[in-house]
């Protein structure tokens, strides 16, 4: 019983670290989704791409479906995630609004990020 102890506590291990990955790849994700959305709010694009979100869900779906995951699962996951960004997306959308932050910036000049408004 204690060698299934001792490896049941090293395969928990593995699943805690792989969880860990997994909360710092949505962090970085979600990094890279902010500035999306500032972008599109910049520009006054709307906060969801259903084309896009379409074509991710294929792509997970056939990456899922190699990788021996359920692909039903797959895009659930995406469409969770997603539903989140859009939120975020529409969250910074308005805060773009409601500072008057200009629409379209001149090619070259960076935009301030919009935690600076």
């Amino acid at each position: 019983m204690t060698t299934a102890r001792a490896e049941l506590g090293r395969i928990r291990d593995s699943i805690d670290n792989i969880d860990a990955a997994v909360v710092h790849l949505l962090a970085e994700r979600f990094t890279h989704t902010r500035r999306v959305g500032e972008l599109k709010a910049r520009h006054g694009l709307p906060p969801a791409d259903p084309g896009r979100e379409a074509r991710q869900i294929a792509r997970l779906r056939d990456i899922a479906a190699s990788a021996r995951l359920d692909p039903e699962f797959a895009e659930k996951f995406l469409n969770f995630v997603v539903a989140e960004v859009i939120r975020h997306h529409e969250s910074i959308a308005r805060c773009a609004a409601e500072h008057r932050i200009p629409a379209a910036r001149e090619e070259g000049v960076p935009a301030p990020a919009l935690a600076e408004y």
